[in-house]
């Protein structure tokens, strides 16, 4: 399974020093650990948790530059604007977890022309969650704040904590993975 052509392109543009199929594996694959980030050479990352321990986990892996407090969607990003080359939320949004108000302070923190790689599960008790984050996404895009390269449903996201939340008797639920460019902010002319 790889990318539509057209993804493959703007991800080869803008992660030189790597080879193509190095890339193309990192953005197929964007949920599997943050190792496979590091050892395809991306060497500055920050995270973000609603949680000490978590943080203190991550703190554990000795792969983040800085790790801050922050609750998603209740506070600012502890960043500065258009700061960071690419913003993923993998495994957060979802119904009880991060609100997807979220959207405008991701973007407020990335560069323009920026990556924004997002998750969210299909199992039914996410699906209204679900409906309200597809709906903020195409809000957004129709703006013109971002544009989609990918919205791919992955059939064994990860795995389900009941049997109700794998309709399909697997063990596992489905998910979604988004993949967003932010829009360049048009140059000013002067007269």
């Amino acid at each position: 399974m790889g990318l539509p052509a057209a993804v493959r392109d703007r991800v080869a543009a803008v992660h030189r020093g790597s080879t193509l199929p190095e890339r193309l594996r990192l953005y197929d694959g964007w949920a599997a650990r943050y190792e496979q980030l590091h050892r395809r050479g991306f060497r500055c990352l920050h995270g973000v948790d609603g949680s000490a321990g978590m943080l203190e986990r991550a703190r554990s892996t000795g792969l983040y530059q800085e790790l801050r407090l922050c609750v998603l969607g209740k506070e600012p990003l502890p960043a500065p604007a258009e700061h960071y080359d690419a913003v993923t939320v993998v495994g957060a949004l979802g119904e009880g977890q991060v609100p997807s108000t979220v959207l405008p302070e991701l973007l407020r923190v990335t560069k323009p022309g920026g990556f924004l790689c997002l998750t969210t599960r299909s199992n039914p008790s996410n699906l209204r969650y679900k409906a309200e984050l597809e709906a903020a996404l195409g809000q957004l895009e129709r703006s013109g704040a971002w544009q989609k390269l990918l919205a791919q449903e992955v059939e064994y996201w990860e795995r389900a904590t009941t049997e109700e939340e794998s309709p399909q008797g697997t063990g596992y639920i489905s998910g979604v993975v988004y993949i967003y460019q932010k829009c360049p902010v048009p140059d000013l002319k002067e007269g």
